[in-house]
């Protein structure tokens, strides 16, 4: 198994914080999405490369395995146990090489594939994938499915509606082979839920600003407004202020995995002033504000 620069693979050196790290793998996925390479080999293959690698070094643990065993740092556990269990039994540990080095796989290899413990070979469990999936709100808001390539292999999810920006979901069993008979590992999806120009999300609930005309303010009336699931028209009471909040329950967005029960949407009222009034107009107000 050749050695594989998850470093190298998100263009960075061993001394990139987690921010680096994390900006590296967006801009780079964004870029070799399948979605946007459709049956380019290269992209895709590389697409799953920068999973790999983000997999791995977003997650301290993991990259602090990786920075001393290589391409080794799964089984890094299991190395160490076998070491100490052939130096209890008197026998030579053997040279080990971090970073990548073929001479610790070889050792490594040896142990495990060739009789070490009895004969039987070690089964180890496949890798675990990690993929970001970039939604906007209205695209969470409703369930729907798509589609993502994963080994070369097509699999049709199904996003929930309302799912939470950054938020992980797993799916067991598709992420890299096992070996030796070991099982598959599982892959992760994180979804990136963008801000919306209109709404603003606090959990199930929206947030909508509303422009409100100065005569419906003072008189009352009614204002339709729009909402993700359409238009409503909202009562506006006489003598409303600036800033005035109104409730409409059950208007807000869907709560995960929870058919039909909604969060709430609080609309803000932004009373504009009208402009360009002609001379009867400014008349009638002047004589509004001498009463």
């Amino acid at each position: 198994m050749a050695f594989v620069d998850y470093y190298q693979i998100l263009g960075l050196d061993k001394n990139a914080d987690d921010k680096a790290i994390k900006n590296a793998y967006r801009k780079l996925a964004r870029k070799y999405h399948p979605d946007l390479n459709p049956n380019d080999k290269e992209a895709e293959k590389k697409f799953q490369q920068l999973n790999e690698a983000n997999e791995v070094l977003s997650d301290p643990e993991k990259r602090k395995k990786y920075d001393k065993y290589g391409k080794d740092w799964q089984h890094s556990e299991e190395f160490e146990r076998a070491r100490q269990a052939r130096s209890q039994a008197g026998g030579q540990e053997g040279q080990w090489y971090g970073g990548g080095n073929e001479g610790f796989s070889d050792f490594f290899e040896s142990m495990f594939g060739s009789g070490f413990g009895g004969g039987r070979q070690a089964r180890f469990r496949g890798q675990d994938y990690q993929a970001e999936i970039h939604l906007n709100l209205r695209d969470a808001y409703e369930t729907h499915k798509q589609t993502l390539t994963v080994n070369g292999k097509n699999i049709r999810i199904t996003v929930p509606a309302g799912v939470e920006n950054g938020q992980t979901i797993k799916i067991a069993g598709h992420g890299g082979p096992g070996s030796n008979g070991g099982p598959n590992g599982d892959f992760y999806i994180t979804f990136s839920v963008a801000a919306d120009e209109k709404f603003r999300r606090s959990g199930n609930d929206l947030h909508l600003k509303a422009d409100l005309d100065l005569y419906t303010a003072v008189l009352g009336g009614e204002l339709v407004v729009e909402t993700l699931g359409g238009k409503v028209k909202l009562p506006v009471k006489p003598e409303t202020q600036n800033g005035s909040v109104v409730r409409l329950k059950g208007k807000g967005f869907p709560v995960y995995k929870k058919e039909d029960q909604f969060g709430d949407l609080y609309v803000t009222f932004d009373v504009k002033v009208p402009t360009n009034l002609t001379e009867r107009q400014k008349e009638l107000f002047t004589e509004l504000s001498k009463s």
